[in-house]
């Protein structure tokens, strides 16, 4: 069977009405996606004008579909409609019109037909027990499909934590046996974790491997480190009221009125590594501390069994920025102690003492001015 002629992204846009100022403009966008500058802009039209679209297969095991939900609701409506419309989704069970005999041969022929051209997309852990009754599609077990399906394809990638490592079907006592996917395959995965993942994000990882034809720089745990080299601590706009010691203690006081750090009440934002505060869902709108909840750390391995998500951390590694999960790794110390509050609240004594020493300097001085 002769596979059949595919368009590329500037002709399949062409193909739906959209003017060059409109690829022009989701070139630009694309490139943003995935933090190409100005001078690269040039490399993206060229390979969005002569690179053939790669066909997509996107699966679903265990999951709830949040991660296709999310995606679907990127903050760049062009790049969105275009990577849904456009990318030449050949197969996903959440999408597409087809069903029963007719989607299973969309799947197939689409791995059969183009052996490492195509990139394969997957949602949901997979059950390891049972021999796989507990996630079958098509009368066969979500691993054998996995397997197949990844044999052939240019690159994988893990959708959410379901995918990278197993989620909440993979917590404690695990009764499926739910495994995360780079477990059970040869392949490389990219693994682009959260519960659910950032639309944005998801949308740059395509892009990259759109245009390169490969993944992003990762980090050890196979993360992209565009999205994932720093903490949501770091960079979220409640870390002036840690570092001033300043607590919301419980969820209807007045400091939580006041939106002041949420760290004792249990938020994971210091070891959790995300973009959460720098890229957020809704079009930019807020991400869940923005909202009034703590993070839960839904971006790191095994966070459904790190504890209570209302009980603060006894500790976490390091206090600066330039920090990295391949450079300090992940820790999460769960307990009563406040060991990071202490850090805060020596640091708002350091700071207090340092404005009265500063004040009592000023009324000397004032008094040796006022005697001369």
């Amino acid at each position: 069977m002769s596979k059949p002629n595919r368009p590329t992204m500037w002709e399949a846009m062409q193909s739906k009405g959209y003017s060059r100022r409109d690829f022009l403009q989701y070139c630009s966008a694309a490139a943003a996606a995935i933090g190409v500058g100005s001078s690269g802009l040039a490399d993206v039209i060229h390979a969005m004008e002569t690179k053939a679209r790669p066909p997509v297969v996107w699966l679903h095991f265990q999951e709830c579909t949040c991660c296709s939900e999310s995606f679907i609701r990127s903050s760049h409506p062009i790049v969105a409609d275009v990577l849904l419309d456009y990318l030449s989704l050949d197969y996903t069970e959440t999408l597409q019109a087809a069903s029963g005999h007719q989607a299973e041969k969309c799947l197939w022929d689409t791995v059969n037909n183009y052996p490492g051209e195509y990139i394969l997309l997957v949602e949901g852990s997979v059950p390891s027990k049972g021999d796989g009754a507990y996630c079958m599609i098509g009368g066969r077990s979500a691993q054998s499909i996995l397997e197949e399906a990844a044999a052939g394809a240019m690159a994988v990638i893990a959708w959410g934590s379901c995918a990278s490592n197993g989620c909440v079907q993979g917590a404690s006592p695990n009764p499926t046996g739910a495994t995360s996917i780079d477990k059970l395959i040869d392949n490389p995965v990219i693994k682009v974790p959260g519960c659910p993942p950032i639309a944005d994000v998801m949308t740059g990882v395509v892009t990259h491997v759109l245009l390169y034809g490969g993944p992003p720089e990762l980090d050890n745990q196979g993360r992209p480190k565009e999205f994932y080299s720093r903490r949501v601590h770091d960079t979220c706009y409640r870390r002036a009221y840690y570092d001033a010691g300043l607590f919301v203690d419980s969820w209807d006081d007045e400091n939580a009125r006041k939106g002041y750090c949420l760290y004792k009440m249990g938020c994971r934002g210091p070891v959790t590594y995300n973009a959460c505060s720098v890229t957020r869902w809704n079009e930019g709108t807020s991400y869940p501390i923005q909202s009034g909840h703590g993070c839960i750390g839904c971006s790191e391995k095994g966070f459904w069994d790190n504890g209570p998500f209302y009980q603060h951390l006894a500790s976490f590694p390091g206090f600066g920025i330039e920090s990295t999960a391949d450079t300090i790794g992940t820790v999460l110390g769960i307990g009563t102690v406040a060991g990071v509050a202490a850090h805060a609240v020596t640091t708002n004594i350091r700071k207090r003492k340092l404005m009265k020493e500063t004040m009592d300097d000023g009324v000397q001085g004032a008094r040796v001015k006022r005697d001369k």
